[in-house]
């Protein structure tokens, strides 16, 4: 069968991705990580997993991961992190040991577990970390609870569609309708050797190859449904715009400048839509610099949210 538009979604996602290690970086221990996630029963029947990792009096900061990903897609910025902070590393629905139920994906369903999961922790605020569709779910947690929300982080982020940062033009190139087409010719449980989990994790390296294998293999076990329900749900045609002058605590954009999924016009509109953010955009990184270059993504991290911890 041929997949015309694989090679695509392959090239435009994770085209200039990865950056191999090329020299010993500190790993964690993916059997013992796994064994450490936990799971909380919501109030609102959703079971969410996650990892409270950490000292119980350091500074909460919570980690939401990509579309198809899991906490442990964080691995590779851990050992970086400051380690006074409390990381909450956080499955969302749909995704890793989490509940996979048949509805429902928008982000304010994302972004309600998150703040339902901290109220059940007893946690008043906290500093926000999301990357990709995590980091969508960041903007709606922290525009929806101002009062919980202490700094955002938004890695590879976009602010949608704005008129003056691509010239009025909303078709922008995107292989999400491609992703979708190929999707409904998927049956579960999706080989994670398909030549789609092939093109999706085409070129994607963290520094520990065996972070992407087990991701690979986690996003495959995901229901073809749930696949199809975030991206009608919680990625596309969502208006960013109307919502994200309500994000009003302090704020760091960070991007890959081959960053193909997040071209320069979402980028924009992130930047103009928040005019007081910092921004760093890494020039040879791409969607995901937290694997890219770990340590670098850290050192922008740790400091901005240390800066002005509060009450």
């Amino acid at each position: 069968m041929h997949h015309h538009s694989l090679p695509l979604i392959a090239a435009i996602l994770f085209a200039t991705l990865a950056g191999a290690a090329t020299s010993a970086k500190p790993t964690l221990d993916l059997d013992a990580f796994e064994k450490s996630m936990q799971t909380a029963r919501l109030p609102n029947g959703t079971n969410i997993g996650f990892m409270d990792r950490g000292p119980r009096d350091g500074v909460p900061v919570v980690l939401i991961h990509g579309f198809t990903n899991n906490a442990r897609s964080w691995t590779p910025l851990i050992p970086y992190l400051d380690p006074r902070f409390r990381l909450i590393l956080i499955d969302v629905r749909g995704h890793g040991i989490s509940s996979k139920p048949e509805c429902c994906y928008t982000r304010l369903d994302m972004a309600y577990d998150v703040k339902l999961l901290l109220d059940q922790m007893h946690i008043a605020s906290a500093h926000i970390i999301g990357h990709s569709l995590g980091s969508i779910v960041s903007q709606m947690f922290a525009e929806t609870w101002p009062e919980r929300t202490r700094h955002v982080v938004l890695i590879g982020s976009t602010g949608g569609v704005r008129a003056d940062c691509n010239g009025g033009d909303a078709t922008l190139k995107s292989p999400l309708p491609g992703m979708r087409a190929e999707l409904l010719k998927l049956k579960d449980p999706i080989d994670p050797n398909s030549p789609f989990m092939s093109a999706w994790y085409g070129n994607a390296m963290a520094p520990d190859p065996d972070v992407v294998r087990r991701q690979r293999r986690d996003a495959a076990a995901i229901p073809v449904r749930v696949w199809l329900a975030i991206l009608d749900q919680g990625v596309t045609g969502m208006d960013l715009q109307a919502t994200l002058p309500r994000l009003t605590a302090p704020t760091l954009l960070i991007w890959g400048d081959k960053d193909t999924l997040m071209p320069e016009p979402v980028r924009c509109a992130l930047r103009e839509a928040l005019p007081n953010a910092r921004v760093h955009v890494f020039p040879t990184y791409g969607h995901n610099p937290a694997w890219d270059d770990p340590a670098a993504v850290a050192a922008l991290i740790n400091p901005f949210i240390n800066e002005t911890v509060g009450p």
